[in-house]
């Protein structure tokens, strides 16, 4: 059986309880596979953030979060582009191993008009792609 070496973990995040949960669970990879890790924000390039901190101030805040926890190497990106594609494509292009990603479990009218950014990833992606919810422990 070939062994699995995950040196690279790409976390996406959109600072919900949903991706504190995923953080958590790549951290926690990232430190036994002493591998990077990698945290990914996306976002429609119309977005505003009214009363809130930039996208970058907020990555910084998390990624200090992610060292605190234990992860020793963390890179940042911000990309203006639809999340589900700049996910998949973020993974292609940075070499990354794995995608660590909370998932809001929305179901019926809820899917219907939002999506699921987790479900086209899934169906997306080339690596593996490991979903947290926020309920999990």
């Amino acid at each position: 059986m070939t062994e699995l070496k995950w040196r690279k973990v790409l976390c996406p995040i959109d600072f919900s309880e949903e991706s504190r949960a995923a953080l958590r669970v790549a951290v926690d990879l990232a430190h036994r596979f002493e591998a990077d890790l990698v945290l990914l924000h996306a976002d429609l390039p119309e977005s505003v953030f009214k009363g809130a901190a930039a996208p970058e101030g907020q990555l910084a805040e998390w990624k200090t979060q992610a060292e605190a926890m234990g992860a020793k190497r963390v890179q940042t990106v911000h990309v203006r582009e639809p999340p589900g594609k700049s996910i998949v494509e973020g993974a292609s292009r940075g070499g990354a191993d794995l995608i660590v990603m909370g998932t809001h479990g929305r179901t019926g009218r809820h899917h219907a008009l939002l999506g699921s950014t987790a479900e086209e990833v899934v169906r997306q992606s080339r690596i593996p792609v490991l979903t947290v919810h926020a309920d999990w422990p």
